[in-house]
């Protein structure tokens, strides 16, 4: 798990195979779109510089409130109805299979119903033409940079930079450590210490669910 174990996988093979998945295509053609429309649009003013400072500094405590509640989702049984939705079960699989490409990424059918939303609902709150689109840059770029950095941290690339091997050491820390720690992906010790789940990890036990969360069996 240190970074010297690892085997010599190149950034740019592992940038090959990034694109050969779905998702990453779907956010970057709608962030090209995004781009190529808000400068088409114009009318640039203050609260086009303030609004993505406000969604990346808030983006480490929206990530880990999507992976704490939605991702990490306990089956609930309503009746005679479970509710178990697919990105909860999506994300059970990727526990058991950390190393399996296609269960890192966004599902597809995930993506037939997140990417309109995330262009429609930021037109729709805002009043303004432009500061919808500026936001719909910023939701896909996130995405994006998350996406990036969570497949990376799942390939055999070998860490080089202090800040990435902090952000790859915290995720293979909720991995293979404990899952009810360590929520954040893109960023380390933010969101984390602020919800209080980053702990000193030699005062954690190893969790016997890391790879079957919730004990569940699908």
């Amino acid at each position: 798990m240190t970074p010297q174990t690892r085997s010599g996988v190149t950034l740019f093979a592992a940038g090959r195979e990034f694109w050969r998945h779905p998702s990453p295509w779907c956010l970057a053609l709608t962030l090209t779109g995004a781009l190529t429309a808000r400068t088409t649009v114009g009318d640039w003013q203050l609260t086009d510089v303030a609004l993505p400072v406000f969604m990346l500094a808030t983006f480490p405590v929206f990530e880990w409130i999507i992976h704490v509640a939605i991702l990490h989702w306990r089956p609930r049984t309503l009746g005679r109805f479970t509710v178990d939705p697919l990105l909860a079960r999506k994300h059970r699989e990727h526990h058991r299979e950390p190393r399996r490409i296609e269960l890192i990424f966004i599902p597809q059918q995930t993506l037939v119903w997140l990417i309109p939303a995330a262009v429609a609902v930021p037109l729709l709150a805002f009043s303004r033409l432009g500061l919808g689109l500026t936001s719909v840059i910023c939701l896909t770029a996130l995405g994006l940079v998350y996406e990036w950095t969570h497949y990376l941290i799942h390939t055999d690339y070998r860490p080089k930079s202090r800040a990435y091997r902090s952000i790859w050491r915290n995720h293979r820390r909720h991995h293979f450590k404990n899952e009810n720690y360590w929520f954040t992906v893109t960023s380390t010790g933010t969101a984390d210490r602020l919800l209080r789940t980053y702990p000193n990890q030699s005062a954690v036990r190893t969790s016997p669910t890391a790879k079957n969360l919730h004990g569940a069996t699908r």
